[in-house]
């Protein structure tokens, strides 16, 4: 999305006066336009693919399909719409289900109206956005190993190119964010992005999330 026009959002929520209520009060900022509501998965991956939204918001416990399948559907068919989750939900399985599913942030609906907004913008200029709590709870499982998800450092030989850009990816920022900071082509970084997930044995973007947040967290506790 360029920054001189409009933030397209579609808002999905199996709850009438949920969805009403966030499309209106979202679709008052000057700076952001409503495009479609969904009550369902399968609604959203229809709306996503007929306006090709900046923003999706979506919830997670729906009938028909649920948010974290549509969510996978969508981050496949549209990998220029964001998919930002708002949802009850702040367990570990949610959490992960919908990151690995390919949502680029995750709200729970404790959010105030000034939150979920800033959280819109943000989503929409491609950086991730997680609340505090689903913060804290990354950075605890991160020091977890979770089946499947790539082992510790060892036996990983990233180039430095592939370190700096993967901290890059733990900082939240999309191929163009990264692209534009190392001042290098978007096909470029792609192309260390495949071999370093060929590498780490990453399967999704949340898999290189979480494994730069838990080197982070040796690196700075081997300063301490």
């Amino acid at each position: 999305m360029t920054e001189d026009r409009t933030i397209t959002l579609v808002v999905v929520d199996d709850q009438a006066t949920v969805r009403e209520a966030l499309a209106v009060m979202l679709g008052l900022a000057e700076d952001v336009t409503v495009v479609a509501t969904a009550t369902n998965g399968a609604e959203a991956v229809e709306a996503a693919e007929r306006y090709h939204p900046d923003v999706l918001l979506m919830d997670l416990n729906m009938p028909v399909m649920d948010g974290v399948e549509a969510t996978g559907r969508i981050h496949r068919a549209e990998p220029d719409t964001t998919v930002l989750v708002l949802t009850t939900f702040d367990d570990d399985e949610s959490i992960l289900a919908a990151l690995h599913a390919g949502a680029s942030g995750y709200l729970t609906k404790e959010a105030g109206r000034a939150t979920i907004l800033h959280a819109v913008r943000t989503a929409a200029q491609g950086q991730t956005v997680l609340a505090p709590a689903v913060q804290r709870r990354l950075l605890t499982l991160a020091s977890r190993p979770m089946p499947g998800a790539p082992p510790e450092d060892r036996g990983v030989d990233l180039t430095a190119r592939e370190r700096e850009i993967l901290g890059l990816i733990g900082e939240g920022l999309r191929n163009p964010q990264i692209a534009a900071k190392l001042v290098i082509s978007e096909a470029t970084v792609k192309t260390h992005i495949n071999n370093l997930f060929a590498k780490a044995g990453f399967h999704s973007r949340a898999d290189a999330v979480r494994y730069a947040l838990r080197n982070q967290r040796s690196g700075e506790a081997s300063q301490q």
